[in-house]
């Protein structure tokens, strides 16, 4: 092993006891479970054809205005409830993904660091967005998400 780099494993056997310093595999495994909580919100809140503002009349048009696409009639919000259980399961796969990358950081971390910063630049990218169009409590996961990403990086050696 090169000097100053240190496994998860010797870290971990280093700082046993003191819970002085995270390690980049907790640090992965903390982001998969803000994913997973990330996920489980946006299902829980796609349970029911929902609004922000109640039942509205853009709600109501997105439900009875229909075309046909494709060979299949669909109305917009058949697309809007699509998409928001699209994200759901792209959310799940996320999580698995981060808790599956944790396990090889004890042995990987080198290699791992340019996935983990993948992850956080989409992260980024997803919490400007949600910022912007949607609403403020999926910018905020995503910040919680980003920070702890961001972590896992630095912490990574290059």
């Amino acid at each position: 092993m090169a000097v100053g780099f240190v496994s998860d494993t010797e870290q971990g056997r280093a700082n046993h006891g003191t819970g002085s310093r995270m390690t980049t595999t907790s640090l992965l495994r903390t982001a998969s479970i803000i994913s997973l909580f990330f996920a489980l919100g946006h299902t829980l809140g796609g349970l029911k054809q929902w609004s922000p503002m109640g039942d509205n009349e853009v709600l109501k048009a997105m439900a009875s205005v229909r075309f046909d696409t494709m060979g299949t009639n669909r109305s917009y919000l058949d697309f809007y409830m699509g998409f928001g259980w699209s994200l759901s399961v792209a959310l799940l796969l996320q999580s698995a993904l981060l808790w599956q990358i944790a396990s090889l950081a004890r042995s990987e971390t080198v290699r791992l660091k340019p996935i983990i910063g993948i992850f956080a630049i989409a992260t980024l990218a997803s919490g400007v967005i949600a910022w912007f169009y949607i609403f403020p409590v999926p910018a905020l996961f995503a910040a919680a998400l980003l920070i702890v990403l961001a972590a896992a990086y630095v912490k990574a050696p290059a």
